[in-house]
């Protein structure tokens, strides 16, 4: 939340910035609870879920403040899943996750 706020002030937009931290760590905790609800065990996968849930959140809580194009947003919906996936796959290979996903 810190980096989003210090981010979003050296743009000139902190409003911005806190908002996406505090949305995408919300979305992660709803993740992890609709994980436990389908009976997934913590650190297990939910595909889609896992790659998505932080992001659409993120960008509700943005909403009142700053409106981003549809352009960004389908962006922002094809490149999470794909950097998701690789940097959770590298920190995998690198020893530092028990699971490459």
């Amino acid at each position: 939340v810190i980096a989003g706020v210090f981010i979003g002030a050296l743009q000139g937009r902190w409003a911005a910035g806190l908002l996406l931290a505090l949305g995408a760590l919300l979305g992660d905790l709803l993740g992890s609870f609709l994980k436990r609800r389908m009976g997934i065990e913590r650190g297990g996968a939910a595909l889609g879920l896992d790659q998505l849930g932080f992001v659409l959140i993120a960008v509700l809580f943005v909403l009142p403040v700053e409106v981003a194009s549809l352009e960004i947003f389908l962006v922002l919906l094809l490149i999470t899943p794909l950097i998701h996936l690789a940097t959770n796959f590298v920190g995998y290979k690198l020893g530092f996750k028990d699971r490459p996903y």
